[in-house]
């Protein structure tokens, strides 16, 4: 019989190995769950880093002159995801209510955020859309997402009606956009930006070559 595999012994384990090798460039996350790439992203950033601070910002701010999408641009989107789900071998359900803005769930991911628990409810959040094939909108479903990130379920539900959060995610977006960026998710590895969900493994190797970059340098200054 295979042993089962604890995340939380996982995870500790990645911690101790950050420690041991000395600190890394910060990493930052950027996501947005209405995005199906958001969901083929998530899992591999959650075992490929360690202190990730995962950043809710809302695609639109990103694409802000663009027209709205139409059948067949979604049709494309909905190709190009399935062959790019089967390549990494992760399920894929399309929630009926795709494309949809998300807005309820990423205020609520903004409080799981400042709760220190992100990446804890966008990987629940978003195995519940593009797996299960759930309205992430739907109050039964986010309460769903909340209980597996140990979230307050009554705080959730106030954070998914709360149009205030909506300003900072724009915001966020819009920067991304300033600074280079096309489209999410994106990841931010020290100053630079590693944007769409194929680009993550570029991201690790300048992650882990930043220590001996510094120790490098260090020696030079001997």
């Amino acid at each position: 019989m295979g042993e089962v595999i604890s995340l939380a012994a996982r995870r500790n384990a990645k911690a101790e190995d950050h420690m041991g090798r000395g600190s890394r460039h910060h990493v930052t996350f950027y996501f947005d769950l209405a995005s199906p790439h958001t969901y083929l992203a998530a899992e591999r950033v959650d075992r490929m880093f360690t202190h990730v601070v995962w950043c809710p910002a809302v695609a639109e701010a990103l694409h802000s002159g663009d027209p709205m999408p139409d059948a067949e641009a979604v049709e494309r989107v909905r190709t190009s995801v399935a062959e790019r789900a089967a390549t990494l071998r992760l399920p894929l359900v399309w929630p009926e209510a795709f494309p949809t803005s998300g807005r309820a769930a990423m205020r609520v991911a903004a409080l799981a955020a400042e709760r220190g628990r992100g990446a804890r409810f966008v990987l629940a959040a978003s195995r519940l859309a593009f797996c299960g094939g759930f309205d992430l909108d739907d109050p039964e479903v986010l309460a769903e997402a909340a209980a597996a990130a140990c979230l307050d379920l009554d705080e959730c539900l106030h954070a998914a009606g709360d149009q205030s959060r909506d300003a900072e995610m724009e915001r966020t977006g819009r920067l991304l956009l300033s600074q280079g960026a096309d489209r999410l998710p994106t990841l931010r590895v020290g100053r630079a930006l590693y944007c769409g969900e194929e680009r993550i493994g570029e991201a690790v190797a300048a992650w882990r070559a930043e220590p001996l970059r510094l120790a490098g340098m260090a020696r030079s200054q001997r």
